[in-house]
């Protein structure tokens, strides 16, 4: 049975990874329905966020291909119960419809929406929470002239991941130890290279 599931992907920061990991997607004909990147709390480790609406059989082989590309530290896959997430949402109505009616005022208050931006034209608000929570607000504000809306990608912690993120916070970049010298074993000739 399908179900939203959350993967959280840690892996070193490489140019192309990002796009290696959604050609797994694609070749499967499976649809991201979120897709967050970041760096996590360790120095050059990235955080990928991704959403997906399938079976816990596909998402099991998703991972372990994930999981097979070089850069990929830890692939997981969880359940909504699993995490705790948000999504960000960003409103953007009249400014008269604000001024003039309280009714907005109201509204916004009761959804925890912040104002970050008036101008005489519109103003953007601000509000984060699950998407049942942002396309309520939506719905509510389309009476009231909404100019625009737009929801993030989700983001989302797992609530039982100690194990990990205890080791990865002990990953440390290790320097190369010795300097390198150039043609070192050459001159030992067939004490070196023979059969």
């Amino acid at each position: 049975m399908k179900q939203q599931y959350t993967i959280t992907v840690y892996a070193e920061d490489h140019i192309g990874l990002l796009s290696r990991i959604c050609i797994i997607f694609s070749r499967r004909k499976i649809n991201i329905d979120g897709l967050n990147t970041s760096s996590s709390e360790v120095e050059g480790i990235h955080r990928f966020t991704i959403l997906i609406d399938e079976t816990e059989e596909v998402i099991k082989k998703l991972v372990k291909q994930i999981e097979k590309q070089v850069e990929v530290l830890r692939a997981f896959y969880n359940t909504n119960e699993e995490i705790v997430w948000q999504e960000l949402a960003l409103y953007k109505v009249p400014t008269k419809e604000v001024a003039e009616k309280m009714v907005v005022e109201r509204i916004l208050r009761k959804f925890g929406a912040r104002v970050i931006c008036i101008t005489p034209a519109f103003t953007v608000f601000e509000s984060s929470g699950h998407t049942e929570d942002t396309e309520a607000l939506v719905k509510k504000l389309s009476e009231y002239n909404l100019i625009e809306f737009v929801r993030g990608a989700r983001v989302a912690i797992i609530k039982d991941s100690t194990g990990f993120h205890d080791r990865l916070k002990d990953f440390n970049i290790k320097e190369p130890g010795e300097e390198v010298i150039e043609n070192e074993f050459l001159e030992k000739g067939e004490k070196i290279f023979s059969m």
